[in-house]
C-alpha cells in the first residue's frame, strides 16, 4: 500500500512538474514597442518612426538572411542546429574558463538562452537566473523551430546605441536591406551584439574590426567563403556613425500610424523611385513659390484601374526657420474646392440630357437671393457654350447649370461618388457648392476623378456586355488589396454614364484655355490629359487635377494656415507642377468613345441645342442618349423684314408680298447685350419700322439688375449717409429712349447706356420701364436698408 501511495505521489509530482514546465514560458516573450515602418510595393523601405521607448527597433522579422545566420552561428553557437537549447559542451568549457580566470569570462550561453535573457531584461546575472535561462531555453526549443528562434534573436539583439534588431542595424549602419548584406557586413553584425556598448561602430573600431576579421577567417576555414572573398570582406571599412533612415512619404507614414499601423511594418502600393522623384518636383516648385510667400504643396499620383496610390507627398519640406505648417498632411486636410468640382456637374447635366456639350449657358450679371457670383475675370460673355464655360472655369454659367440641376441633387451625387467632407445639409451650401462653398480633400477629389476614368475604361473591360460596376466610385487606397477576391457583380448603370464622362474628359483635354484656365502655357507635352484647375476665394488654395486612362494626378498648392497670396491660383501655382509630374509617367493612351451609350445627331451650330427647321447652320455631334430629350434650339426665330432688310415689319403694316422672311439667331436682351461685344458676327435684330407697331414674340429689353425677388442691402457711405444702388437695363437697340418709373412715379430716362443710380428707403418697391416704342418691363424687389 505504501509503495502504491509513493508511486502515486511521484506520478502527481511529475505531472505537476510537467504542467509547470509547460506553462513556465510566457505566451509572448517580448512586449517591446516597435517602430512604424513603411515600405513600397516591392518591399523597399520608405521611412520609419522611432519606437515609443526611443529605440530603433523594427517589427520582428520572419526570416534571417543566410549570410548573417551563417556568420552568427560560427561566432556564437556552432552546434545551434543540434542542441536542445543548452549546449553542455559550451557550458562545461565556460565553467572551466571562469574557474581558471577566477572571474566570469564566458557565459556559455546558446542563442536560445540569449533570446530568453533578452526577453527577461533586468534580471540579475546569478547562478539561479542562469539556471532559469537554461530551463526556459529548453522550453522555447519545444515551442519554436530553430529558424523561428533565430528570427527572435535577430529581431531583439542590441546592436549598439539605440539600435535594436538586425533590420534596424542594417539600415542605420549600411543603409540597405538585410538581404543585401555583404559577408563583411554580416560578420560585423554577428559580433556586434556580443558587447554592444563597448563595440559601438563609432569607437573601438580596431577591436571591432579584429573580431569581424576573426569571424571571416572562421568562415574561410569552414569553406563557406574562399580566400579572395575573405580578403575583400576584411578590406571593407567599418561604418562611421549611424546613417539616417530614408524619409520618403513621411506624411503617409504618420497617417499609417494614426490609422492603426503604429508599431507594424506596413507594405503600401507606393513606388519608391516615383515617390522620390515626385518629392523632388514638389520641393523644386516649392522654391519657386516660396518667393511669393507660398510655402506648402501636396501631390498624389494613383493608378486609375486599381485606385492604388503610387506617390504620396503630403506637404513640402520647408528648410527655412519658422513655422510654415510643413508637418500638416494637406492630402487629408479639408480645403475650399474652388472650381475643381465643376466637371462633375457638367457630366451630371450631360448624363440627364439637360444640356449638350455646346449648349449655350447664360453668362450675365446674376443675383439669386442675395447670392451674386462673379467670374474670375469680372467680365461677362452674355452666353457661352457649356464646354467652353467648363474649360474656362466660368462661375456664372456654372451657377446657372447648378440651379437647373438643383444643388440638393448635386450634394447627393457628390456624396455618392466619394466626397466625404459634406458635413452640412445641402441648404447650408446652396449654389455656392459649385464655387468652393464646401471644403474637400485632395485625397477625395483625386479619387473621384480616378473613379470617373475607371468607369469609362471599365466600359470596354467586359467584351460583349459594355457594362460597368456602378459601385466602382471608390476612394484611393495606399494598402494593397487581395486581387484574388471575386469581383462584384456588374450593373448596367453608374452614378455617371460612360458617355457623359467621355464628353467631360474630351472637353477637359482642350489645351488652349483663355481666361482663368491659362495653365496651358505650361503644358508642352504631346500627351492627352483631361485636366482642371481651381482657385478658392481669397487666393488661399490652388488646385490642379489631371487624368488619363492610366493615371490620375492631384496637386494642391497654398499655405497650410490659410493665408491667401496674390497669384495663388490653380493655373499659375498648381498646374505647372501637375504637368511636370505627368512628364514622369509613361503612357500615351486616350479614352475610347463609348458608342453604345451615344448617338450621333444634328445640332444647331450657333446654340449647341438640338436643331430646329429654323436653324441656319447645322452640325453633327455625338451626344449621350439622354441628350435626345434635351430642349430644341430656342434662339432661332422667324422674322419679317423690309426688302432692304433694314427694318422689321408685320402684316399689319406691310403687304406679305413685300416682306422678306428670314431666320434670325436671337438671344435674350441681357445676354445679347454682353454677347455681341465678344461675338463680332452676331447681328442684333433690326428695329421695327416707325409705322409698324411692335409685335409680340421677341422681348426688346430685360433688367440686368435687379432680378425677380431681389433683396437689396445698400451700405452707408463714410459720412453715414445711405449709399445708392445702380439699376441696369439691357435693350436690343441702345439708341432707344427708356423711361424709368419707381412705385408709379417717373424718376428719369436713359439712352445708349441704360444705367440709373437710386437712393431707396426700406421696404418693397416696383420698378417700371417703358421704351419710346411702348414696350415695358416691370420688376418688384425689396430694400433691407433703412434711410
Amino acid at each position: 500500500m505504501k509503495r502504491l501511495l509513493k508511486y502515486r505521489v511521484w506520478v502527481v509530482a511529475t505531472v505537476l512538474l510537467l504542467v509547470v514546465y509547460y506553462f513556465i514560458l510566457p505566451r509572448r516573450l517580448f512586449d517591446d514597442p516597435y517602430c512604424t515602418v513603411l515600405e513600397d510595393a516591392q518591399g523597399e523601405l520608405l521611412g520609419a518612426t522611432i519606437a515609443a521607448d526611443g529605440q530603433w527597433r523594427f517589427p520582428e522579422i520572419k526570416s534571417v538572411p543566410e549570410k548573417f545566420s551563417t556568420a552568427l552561428l560560427v561566432y556564437e553557437d556552432k552546434r545551434f542546429r543540434h542542441h536542445p537549447g543548452v549546449d553542455l559542451l559550451s557550458m562545461g568549457r565556460a565553467i572551466r574558463q571562469n574557474i581558471q580566470a577566477r572571474s566570469v569570462v564566458s557565459g556559455g550561453s546558446t542563442i536560445t538562452m540569449q533570446v530568453i535573457r533578452l526577453s527577461r531584461r533586468g534580471k540579475a546575472r546569478t547562478v539561479f537566473q542562469k539556471a532559469m535561462e537554461m530551463l526556459l531555453a529548453t522550453r522555447l526549443e519545444w515551442r519554436l523551430s530553430k529558424d523561428e528562434i533565430l528570427s527572435l534573436y535577430a529581431s531583439h539583439a542590441p546592436f549598439g546605441g539605440n539600435v535594436v534588431g538586425l533590420e534596424a542595424a542594417c539600415w542605420r549602419y549600411f543603409g540597405r536591406d538585410p538581404q543585401e548584406l555583404s559577408w563583411g557586413e554580416a560578420a560585423l553584425l554577428a559580433v556586434l551584439p556580443n558587447a554592444p556598448s563597448l563595440m559601438h561602430p563609432g569607437k573601438n573600431r580596431e577591436r571591432l574590426k579584429a573580431k569581424r576579421d576573426r569571424v571571416l577567417e572562421a568562415l574561410k576555414a569552414q569553406g563557406v567563403i574562399d580566400a579572395f572573398a575573405c580578403s575583400l570582406a576584411q578590406d571593407e571599412p567599418i561604418p562611421e556613425a549611424p546613417q539616417p533612415l530614408p524619409r520618403l512619404a513621411r506624411h503617409l507614414l504618420a497617417r499609417v500610424a494614426k490609422e492603426g499601423g503604429e508599431g507594424y511594418k506596413v507594405k503600401t502600393t507606393l513606388r519608391a523611385g516615383l515617390q522620390l522623384r515626385i518629392e523632388q518636383l514638389v520641393n523644386e516648385h516649392h522654391q519657386r513659390l516660396a518667393s511669393n510667400q507660398i510655402f506648402n504643396a501636396a501631390a498624389l499620383v494613383a493608378d486609375v484601374r486599381t485606385g492604388n496610390v503610387l506617390a504620396y507627398v503630403g506637404n513640402t519640406e520647408t528648410k527655412v526657420p519658422g513655422n510654415y505648417g510643413d508637418a500638416v498632411d494637406v492630402v487629408t486636410a479639408p480645403r475650399s474646392t474652388g472650381s475643381i468640382l465643376k466637371p462633375f456637374l457638367y457630366a451630371a447635366m450631360l448624363d440627364e440630357g439637360k444640356i449638350l456639350p455646346h449648349t449655350l449657358v447664360p453668362d450675365v450679371p446674376t443675383f439669386i437671393n442675395g447670392f451674386s457670383p462673379k467670374n474670375f475675370s469680372h467680365s461677362y460673355d452674355g452666353a457661352v457654350a457649356a464646354d467652353k464655360a467648363l474649360i474656362r472655369s466660368l462661375n456664372i454659367p456654372a451657377v446657372h447649370l447648378l440651379r437647373s440641376y438643383r444643388y440638393e441633387k448635386f450634394h447627393t451625387l457628390l456624396g455618392n461618388i466619394g466626397f466625404s467632407t459634406l458635413t452640412k445639409p445641402a441648404d447650408h451650401y446652396g449654389l455656392s457648392l459649385i464655387l468652393g462653398g464646401a471644403e474637400g480633400t485632395l485625397w477625395d477629389i483625386t479619387g473621384m476623378y480616378a473613379s470617373m476614368a475607371r468607369t469609362l475604361t471599365n466600359y470596354f473591360g467586359h467584351p460583349g456586355s459594355n457594362r460597368y460596376d456602378r459601385n466602382d466610385f471608390h476612394s484611393l487606397q495606399y494598402l494593397p488589396v487581395d486581387t484574388t477576391q471575386e469581383t462584384p457583380a456588374l450593373d448596367a448603370t453608374s452614378w455617371l454614364s460612360a458617355g457623359a464622362i467621355y464628353q467631360t474628359f474630351d472637353a477637359l483635354k482642350e489645351v488652349y484655355r483663355p481666361g482663368e484656365e491659362t495653365g496651358w502655357r505650361y503644358f508642352n507635352s504631346s500627351k492627352k490629359i483631361a485636366w482642371k484647375t481651381g482657385t478658392s476665394f481669397g487666393f488661399r488654395d490652388g488646385w490642379a487635377i489631371g487624368v488619363t486612362p492610366d493615371y490620375v494626378v492631384g496637386v494642391w498648392v497654398g499655405n497650410a494656415d490659410g493665408e491667401g497670396r496674390p497669384g495663388l491660383t490653380g493655373t499659375d501655382a498648381a498646374s505647372p507642377l501637375l504637368f511636370d509630374i505627368f512628364a514622369q509617367l509613361d503612357g500615351q493612351r486616350w479614352f475610347q468613345l463609348p458608342r453604345m451609350e451615344m448617338e450621333q445627331i444634328t445640332v444647331c451650330a450657333e446654340s449647341g441645342h438640338r436643331n430646329t427647321p429654323q436653324c441656319n447652320v447645322v452640325d453633327t455631334a455625338w451626344v449621350v442618349k439622354q441628350g435626345l430629350q434635351s430642349a430644341a434650339c430656342p434662339y432661332h426665330k422667324t422674322v419679317y423684314l423690309t426688302k432692304d432688310k433694314k427694318f422689321r415689319v408685320h402684316n399689319s403694316c406691310e403687304p406679305a408680298a413685300r416682306m422678306v422672311e428670314t431666320r434670325w439667331f436671337v438671344l435674350p436682351p441681357a445676354q445679347e447685350y454682353y454677347f455681341k461685344a465678344h461675338a463680332l458676327s452676331y447681328r442684333s435684330l433690326p428695329p421695327f419700322r416707325k409705322d409698324c407697331e411692335v409685335a409680340s414674340g421677341v422681348a426688346m429689353m430685360d433688367l440686368i439688375y435687379p432680378k425677380p425677388g431681389a433683396k437689396i442691402f445698400i451700405p452707408r457711405d463714410l459720412d453715414g449717409t445711405l449709399g445708392s444702388t445702380v439699376f441696369e437695363l439691357a435693350h436690343r437697340n441702345a439708341t432707344t429712349l427708356v423711361y424709368w418709373h419707381l412705385d408709379g412715379e417717373y424718376i428719369g430716362s436713359t439712352q445708349r447706356t441704360h444705367k440709373l443710380p437710386l437712393r431707396l428707403g426700406e421696404g418693397r418697391h416696383t420698378l417700371t420701364l417703358v421704351d419710346e416704342n411702348g414696350e415695358s418691363v416691370e420688376q418688384s424687389f425689396e430694400v433691407l436698408s433703412k434711410m
